[in-house]
């Protein structure tokens, strides 16, 4: 999952953001509702969590605009104004859920997740394919009952391929849904980290590599 924290607390915006990166999701930042659309209309988010009070384009607006563009983005509103009148206000202008401040981190957490699933088809708690089985629930991943331990960004991937079901998925696509916008694209970090889950996962080998299209798990 892949999301965008728009909030111009800054302490609060980052602290958020490295809670999340430890849940193993891919976490963009930012501090003001101009960047935040710039980076709503780039890339390909799950959720954002949105700060109502934005400076620059106020949280409204930014709210508005992803209704308005169609972006498929569930959104999370943030405010310190935690009255009923508010929690209608950001509701009718579209979010998809409301938090008032302050709250706590697990909460949080929670709604993220809930609102990823509804972004997207959700996955069954348990993926399977090739031997290989990645229990959502406890962040593990088992080869043929061998529990294999991953670091955040191998899980990630090997998530993404077994989502797959067979099919190729791109190098770009892992970019964009496992890592930040901070990675250079031009890297070979996705070569690299498959080099990583391959030797972990053992053998035979069960991923292979799709010249000039990606990778799969057949």
């Amino acid at each position: 999952m892949r999301v965008l924290v728009a909030d111009d607390e800054r302490m609060l915006a980052d602290s958020i953001a490295e809670g999340l990166r430890g849940e193993a999701l891919a976490v963009d930042v930012a501090y003001d509702g101009d960047a935040a659309l710039e980076r709503l209309g780039v890339h390909d988010y799950d959720v954002v969590i949105l700060d109502r009070d934005l400076p620059g384009v106020h949280g409204d607006d930014v709210c508005r605009t992803v209704v308005e563009r169609g972006w498929l983005v569930r959104v999370l509103m943030l405010t310190a104004a935690g009255d009923v009148r508010s929690r209608v206000t950001g509701l009718s202008l579209g979010a998809d859920d409301y938090l008032p401040k302050p709250f706590a981190f697990e909460e949080l957490l929670a709604r993220v997740h809930a609102l990823g699933r509804r972004a997207r088809p959700a996955d069954p708690p348990m993926l399977e394919r090739a031997g290989v089985r990645l229990d959502w629930a406890h962040r593990q991943v088992f080869r043929d009952g061998r529990y294999v331990p991953l670091a955040r960004k191998e899980f990630g991937v090997l998530a993404e391929l077994l989502r797959a079901q067979g099919g190729v998925v791109s190098a770009e696509h892992l970019l964009e849904k496992v890592w930040d916008e901070h990675v250079d694209p031009f890297t070979n970090t996705v070569r690299t980290t498959m080099m990583k889950l391959r030797k972990k996962l053992g053998g035979p080998q069960i991923i292979e590599t799709v010249p000039g299209s990606g990778y799969r798990i057949p």
